[in-house]
């Protein structure tokens, strides 16, 4: 036979039950009045670039849904890492979150000899927003070739090695380059610039010949003639340019990269908010308008659960970390 607890250990154990209840009782109603100010939601990228357009698109969404302003915040540089960093640092109250990247949070953390954060430790995922392909675009006055072949042959016969424009050193815009140049022997010079905004507008006014851009932030100047698109990065054809081939359709077999975007918290924040945040992008997200504002830009939404989105970084990680392996890219 067990003894029976004493008095007092029955007394603590009361207390103990009683302590977690009120605090289960003070984070659901935490939850609940969530959020009573303004969230600022940090864009680690200059204004304009494809980071931007999501970040403005699904906070404005989040507004409505909560109730209270989604302030939109740049903080560019580093590859993404200084506005990152900020959130990562943040009090974890859901006050401050982060639209992360594949460059934030798969890319950088095998491309960087030292991080201000740990991509998996530092951060609560949140919920998935999209995902995007990249595409081959040119400066039809500097660029003549249309086609992957075409390009492969200009570049290679041009009497002055083509200017290849990024959103930054170690973004998917700049791996997708650097893996172009490894698979067809390509010479190009990497210009990298702080986002893709900055990039586009120098390629449009023929400071540079090409780019490998994220779909969204170019489409526009597709549509509109003053850039060519050559072809897609990603595995399959885009519905929003479903005319423009794939790299590897062009004679590149096996080439594929692809961008990503979604919300991160920092690390602790309560798991009642974290929820909620969730619940909201995915009701935003599984809005008509929203679908054919992100289809008509090339974005694919997923609708994940954190745990999802947690797993689908974590298997990004081990995806891009090979690939940085493979270029032998490193920046201090």
């Amino acid at each position: 036979m067990n003894p029976s607890p004493n008095p007092a250990m029955r007394r603590l154990a009361a207390a103990l039950a009683g302590a977690a209840a009120l605090l289960a009782g003070t984070l659901a109603h935490a939850a609940d009045a969530y959020p009573t100010r303004p969230v600022r939601m940090v864009v680690p990228f200059p204004p304009g670039g494809t980071t931007d357009i999501f970040a403005r698109q699904i906070g404005d969404r989040l507004s409505r849904a909560l109730g209270q302003n989604v302030v939109i915040e740049n903080r560019g540089g580093a590859g993404g890492n200084i506005g990152s960093d900020s959130v990562a640092k943040a009090e974890p109250d859901g006050y401050t979150i982060l639209m992360g990247t594949v460059g934030t949070h798969a890319i950088n953390p095998s491309l960087y000899r030292q991080m201000p954060y740990d991509a998996l430790r530092d951060f609560a995922p949140v919920a998935f927003v999209a995902g995007v392909p990249n595409v081959l675009v040119v400066n039809p006055r500097n660029v003549k070739a249309r086609t992957v072949q075409d390009f492969i042959a200009e570049a290679k016969g041009a009497k002055k090695t083509f200017n290849m424009a990024s959103s930054g050193n170690g973004t998917s815009i700049h791996l997708s380059g650097e893996m172009f140049r490894q698979m067809t022997g390509v010479d190009l010079v990497h210009v990298p610039y702080r986002g893709s905004g900055p990039a586009v507008n120098d390629l449009v006014g023929g400071q540079v010949d090409l780019m490998f851009d994220n779909l969204p932030s170019s489409i526009e100047q597709i549509r509109a003639g003053t850039l060519s698109a050559i072809a897609l990065t990603s595995a399959k054809r885009s519905p929003a340019l479903p005319d423009i081939p794939t790299i590897a359709e062009g004679g590149v077999p096996g080439f594929e990269a692809s961008s990503w975007f979604g919300l991160f918290a920092p690390a602790k924040t309560p798991r009642e908010i974290v929820d909620k945040l969730n619940a909201e992008v995915r009701q935003a997200l599984a809005n008509p308008e929203t679908q054919k504002r992100f289809a008509d830009i090339g974005g694919e939404i997923r609708l994940y659960s954190p745990e999802e989105f947690g797993a689908f970084v974590r298997g990004e990680l081990e995806k891009w970390a090979a690939v940085v392996k493979a270029s032998g890219a490193k920046i201090d």
